[in-house]
């Protein structure tokens, strides 16, 4: 039997890294997956690491065992996809030193160095903070001196892993724009901004466009993956953007990407930004568009979380089935979901129901609070966006693992009177996305643009006013906790 064409197809989340072989069909014939080990850098209030090196055993490792899934394949590229913000730096001899990834908050204490952040924020699209790169790095500099001295560059996670297929350094523009050094408006890397940073612009890499050819796999590496040596290595991209281009949406549309966090993205043809300073713009992964977004935090793995407690043993059909049987609002939940309209994040959170408690109150009620605040937190950065930049359309698209709840999508589309459309490559959108990136570079014919289901509005007086008492819960705790 032929082997079919495949590719290889590396993700590094904020949780875990995976590696699927997929056809370029898009269908996935093997996948697995591992978490990614971090570490507490005691040099600082609040950092992280990872090690590179065992990172990258953890994909070796994941790769063969996708491999062997997905039986007889002929590997014609390898890309990789990864967290925003996250980087590794790479010593002068090109050998990786550290990787820090987006949780990493190490430069905290030097952001009073940003003087004026509204004129970052003009030419970065976003409000300067250490979630960015820029600020990871300072903080090497400041306290890291074994690293700093011997430092000569870094990388994005998903340019790290292609730098270690390829021997290629280079920056992908949609990761490029999440480090602070990077004029999204005028796609390059930035004299004036590397100033606020005191960072020498020499040290960054040359800049390169998501779904082109970066080089062919090294022969070591093609030999200890046990593939062909002629397999091409794709410059991949951002998590976000690559996922979204799983959805093969149009400019202008909207798009909702659910995963760790929820990005709530509107696809623009020009730069935009918010003079409240509210939302992010950065660079797709494509040529042109620019992604204009808001954030709604961690609300994914909030609901994974809880997943764990009330149905460990149970997968999402049977929490599905128990939601569709709640009959009567038993509680509802504020858990630290991110408002663009909210100066400073909530760090507490809980669930609020009736005194005594309720025989109608199950793990059901509980779930759908989660989701329930999910879908409000969605509804409120939409708003700001709308504001910003109104939204036309009469449906929004959807992906990633939390949308797989058809509740959620309900939730949605009641709250923002709008269609939800998801695809069916929804649930391993960034891997999709991924393979529809190297049928790009390679010239292959793209796979056709499936609609697997559109949630209509309904019940939207019904849920209004469990919206309001959503807002009154989470201004409670706010009040309580501030």
């Amino acid at each position: 039997m032929a082997s079919k064409e495949a590719y290889i197809i590396i993700d590094i989340g904020t949780g875990n890294v995976r590696v699927a072989v997929a056809a370029v069909t898009g269908e996935i014939l093997g996948i697995d997956r591992e978490n990614i080990i971090y570490h507490k850098d005691t040099n600082y209030p609040e950092a992280l690491y990872f090690d590179p090196e065992q990172l990258w055993e953890q994909v070796t490792a994941l790769t063969k065992s996708a491999l062997v899934q997905a039986g007889e394949v002929h590997i014609l590229a390898l890309t990789a996809t990864s967290q925003r913000e996250g980087i590794v730096l790479l010593d002068k001899d090109g050998k990786s030193q550290i990787g820090l990834p987006n949780i990493d908050h190490r430069g905290r204490e030097w952001e009073s160095l940003i003087k004026d952040k509204s004129y970052v924020y003009r030419l970065t699209g976003r409000y300067p903070t250490s979630l960015f790169s820029a600020m990871k790095v300072v903080g090497i500099r400041e306290k890291r001196k074994e690293i700093w001295n011997d430092f000569s560059t870094f990388l994005s996670i998903s340019d790290w892993i292609e730098y270690m297929l390829s021997g290629i350094a280079h920056y992908e523009h949609s990761q490029a724009s999440e480090t602070l050094l990077y004029d999204v408006a005028k796609k390059d890397w930035s004299a004036e901004l590397c100033a606020v940073f005191n960072i020498d612009l020499s040290v960054l890499p040359q800049l390169t466009d998501s779904g082109t050819n970066l080089g062919t796999i090294t022969k070591e590496q093609a030999a200890n993956l046990n593939i062909a040596d002629d397999a091409q290595v794709i410059v991949g991209g951002a998590d976000t953007q690559l996922a979204i281009i799983s959805t093969q949406p149009e400019t202008n549309d909207v798009v909702i990407v659910s995963g760790t966090t929820t990005p709530i993205i509107k696809l623009t043809d020009r730069y935009l930004t918010d003079e409240k300073e509210r939302t992010w713009t950065g660079r797709h992964a494509n040529e042109s568009d620019f992604m204009f977004e808001a954030n709604a935090g961690v609300t994914g793995l909030n609901y994974q979380r809880l997943k764990e407690i009330f149905y460990p043993n149970e997968d999402y059909e049977v929490i599905e089935r128990e939601l569709s049987e709640i009959n009567s609002f038993q509680c509802v939940a504020s858990l630290g979901s991110l408002l663009a309209d909210e100066i400073t994040p909530l760090t507490k959170g809980g669930f609020i129901f009736d005194a005594p408690v309720s025989h109608q109150l199950t793990r059901a009620s509980f779930v759908w609070a989660t989701l329930w605040d999910i879908a409000c937190s969605i509804c409120e950065n939409y708003k700001t966006l709308n504001e910003v930049s109104p939204h036309e359309q009469d449906y929004i698209w959807a992906c990633g693992g939390g949308v797989q709840s058809h509740t959620l999508r309900q939730f949605i589309a009641a709250l923002l009177n709008k269609k939800v459309m998801i695809r069916n490559s929804y649930r391993q959108s960034s891997v999709v996305g991924g393979v529809l990136i190297c049928n790009m570079a390679l010239g292959k014919d793209q796979p056709p643009a499936i609609t697997l289901e559109v949630v209509e509005p309904t019940a939207r007086a019904h849920y209004a006013s469990l919206y309001n008492e959503w807002k009154k819960t989470r201004s409670s705790f706010k009040q309580l906790f501030s």
